[in-house]
């Protein structure tokens, strides 16, 4: 499979993959799929808004499903009281045994950080909840929100930094994945059962309807149909790695953001923490 772009059009083998190049546009790349109206594609397919009121919410999702990628979103979330409400942006399969690479967005009351929930599932199992604050307000301007996800490992990022990476450790028995196509979501609706204060905090449904802008969608990724993969041109996250500085900067963030990990919650696992969060 091919597709052209203004970069040119790129035919070469890497690790087994053919390479080709892709361009971005949200016309050209997802669809709406539910909402009843309320996700809306702009400005010649360079703005899309997400809405939420009592009766729906909204979402959408790629048109493409990849095994392996970078993907990049700028996401200008929900502002002001937002309560009870998440936002979603995420990799998953299909089926009864999926996999999933989540970045969940958990709104709060004006004035509130808002949680950055991230997990990863694999053959229908996740339990590998990681959480953060962020070190500015992602509800007054569009940062990036990244997931790299190669055979190696899966890393999440913010505005380029590194705040969580989840390595592949199948030598010692955790489950990667790796086999399964998954497609791009993101939905907005609301969780106000969970998402805030474990649903002690209700969603305030004076200030609907709610709204998510999201821009600078770039899924540098292997393309998969017909059984087979095709990816980008530029496909150097085929192998990247954490060098020292961003090793460094993920340091940083887990030390002063994180306010939840799985691996050190002896509550749930008093037998000791699952595997990979001693692994090196």
């Amino acid at each position: 499979m091919t597709m052209s772009s203004s970069f040119g059009r790129v035919v070469s083998v890497l690790l087994g993959f053919v390479l080709v190049a892709s361009a971005a546009n949200f016309n050209q790349d997802v669809e709406v799929t539910w909402g009843d109206g309320r996700g809306k594609i702009l400005e010649n397919g360079q703005l899309l808004t997400l809405s939420l009121d009592k009766s729906s919410g909204s979402g959408f999702q790629s048109r493409n499903e990849y095994l392996f990628g970078k993907i990049d979103m700028s996401v200008k979330l929900v502002p002001g009281n937002s309560a009870g409400t998440v936002t979603t942006y995420y990799l998953r399969s299909q089926g009864s045994t999926w996999d999933e690479i989540d970045f969940e967005f958990l709104g709060n009351l004006s004035g509130e950080p808002y949680t950055v929930h991230t997990n990863v599932y694999c053959g229908g199992k996740g339990d590998r909840e990681q959480q953060f604050h962020l070190w500015f307000d992602p509800t007054k301007d569009f940062h990036t929100y990244s997931l790299l996800w190669n055979p190696q490992r899966i890393i999440f990022s913010v505005d380029g930094t590194p705040i969580r990476e989840f390595k592949n450790l199948e030598s010692i028995g955790v489950p990667f994945p790796k086999s399964q196509p998954m497609r791009v979501y993101s939905t907005l609706w609301n969780a106000d059962d969970w998402a805030t204060r474990g649903g002690l905090i209700k969603t305030d449904w004076s200030k609907a309807p709610f709204t998510a802008s999201y821009r600078n969608y770039e899924a540098d990724g292997c393309v998969w149909s017909s059984g087979k993969s095709s990816c980008s041109s530029n496909s150097s996250w085929l192998s990247e790695e954490l060098d020292i500085s961003r090793q460094q900067r993920l340091r940083w963030v887990q030390k002063n953001y994180m306010i939840y990990n799985y691996c050190t919650d002896t509550k749930r696992f008093p037998q000791g923490p699952p595997i990979e969060c001693t692994a090196p």
